[in-house]
């Protein structure tokens, strides 16, 4: 590689970075904070709140990147072109590709990235995530037991408890269950205990209050009562998997027995060519902005910014990405539409390269934006504001 690329690498590889940090740690941080209130609820601790929170981080990863990588590549030949590098480059006779290989080795090592976070890494991390979640939820049984609390269990379910005493004796027992619609009980107890298990909920000298539709209440009072809590950590304790916490392996070969892939085995296929397709995008997404921003332009041309043309153009390719792979698993057409959105924009951008050709938002539309940011820029900035060569307005 010659040195000149190794700059445009090194200026390339800088940028993204520093538009990918910002960029992972704002949609870190708001997909962590829905998790919150689950890790508090369960009594669990700030350690496995940031245990979850950076498990969480692997899936947003292959999202922001292609974007993060459109960003720092138009902002690097934007402003090589601002510094007249891409000029003095063309006056010395360096062809295109010295600027192209450099942004695409980037490019191609980022789509690789991609592809093993989306396919190994993220995988795992979606499998620890679920499991952690399940555990949190039958954690939560060891949590009611705090004293004075009111704790929702799981829909229709809740328990409270008055106090808590040496050898997990509970006093004053609370618990009111409405998952079943044809009646609504209510559980009171002096005391009980939490067996061994977590099976069951012991109460002594209580009484039942089952209510009916039809407002009939039934009083019955009982020396001991088991509320059983075996089907309710079961079906906490378990994690519900579906094809995007698969690995790569698995959705190449599911299993028959699989009872999400017995109901909607197309799911299966959808994400499996949506792991296939979706890693180009970083490839294609170094294209574009090599197409919008990788010619030398005179300082006095007026345009658009590059990075919004690019970024405009990612947007669109992006839904588009998504909307195919939405639905995918019911049409067998949007799989090939999958595969042709960065198969087909990676070619229009190698024509363009190939004939030396820029794109840009057409000149109306541009004249159009280029006035709307004048008329806002005209309210903001009222009459005596010092202008930016240092005068005054009229």
């Amino acid at each position: 590689m010659k040195l000149i690329e190794r700059y445009i690498l090194r200026r390339a590889s800088l940028m993204f970075v520093a538009t990918l940090l910002p960029l992972l740690g704002i949609v870190w941080v708001t997909q962590a904070l829905t998790s919150i209130n689950l890790v508090t609820d369960s009594g669990q601790s700030i350690f496995a709140f940031v245990k979850l929170a950076t498990l969480i981080l692997p899936s947003v990863i292959p999202i922001i990147l292609p974007f993060a990588l459109v960003i720092g590549v138009s902002q690097t030949l934007t402003v090589m072109n601002g510094d007249s590098e891409l000029t003095v480059l063309n006056a010395a006779g360096a062809s295109r590709v010295t600027i192209i290989r450099p942004i695409m080795i980037l490019a191609v090592a980022m789509s690789f990235v991609s592809f093993a976070v989306d396919n190994f890494v993220e995988p795992y991390s979606r499998m620890a995530v679920r499991k952690m979640i399940a555990t949190a939820h039958a954690d939560m049984l060891s949590a009611v037991v705090q004293e004075n609390t009111f704790r929702k269990i799981t829909d229709g379910l809740y328990v409270q408890v008055a106090e808590r005493r040496n050898g997990g004796v509970l006093r004053g027992i609370f618990v009111a269950d409405t998952r079943d619609p044809r009646f609504e009980m209510v559980y009171y107890a002096r005391e009980g205990a939490v067996d061994e298990k977590s099976s069951a909920l012991v109460m002594k000298d209580g009484e039942v209050h089952r209510k009916l539709p039809d407002g009939n209440v039934s009083v019955i009072r009982f020396e001991s009562y088991a509320f059983d809590l075996a089907d309710l950590t079961q079906s906490a304790g378990q994690a519900n998997i579906r094809p995007k916490d698969r690995d790569l392996p698995y959705l190449l070969d599911p299993d028959p027995e699989d009872p999400y892939f017995k109901r909607n085995p197309g799911a299966f296929t959808a994400e499996l060519h949506r792991r296939f397709s979706e890693w180009l995008l970083p490839a294609v997404f170094g294209l574009i902005a090599l197409v919008v921003s990788g010619d030398a332009r005179s300082h006095r041309e007026a345009r658009i910014h590059p990075m919004v043309t690019a970024l405009l153009t990612a947007l669109f390719i992006r839904w588009a990405s998504f909307y195919a792979s939405n639905n995918a698993e019911n049409s067998i057409a949007f799989t090939v539409i999958m595969y042709l959105i960065p198969l087909v924009t990676g070619g229009l951008a190698i024509r363009y390269l190939a004939r030396n050709k820029s794109l840009e938002i057409p000149a109306t539309l541009g004249e159009r934006l280029a006035a709307l940011r004048a008329r806002l820029l005209s309210r903001f900035i009222s009459p005596g504001t010092p202008s930016v060569g240092g005068g005054t307005s009229s």
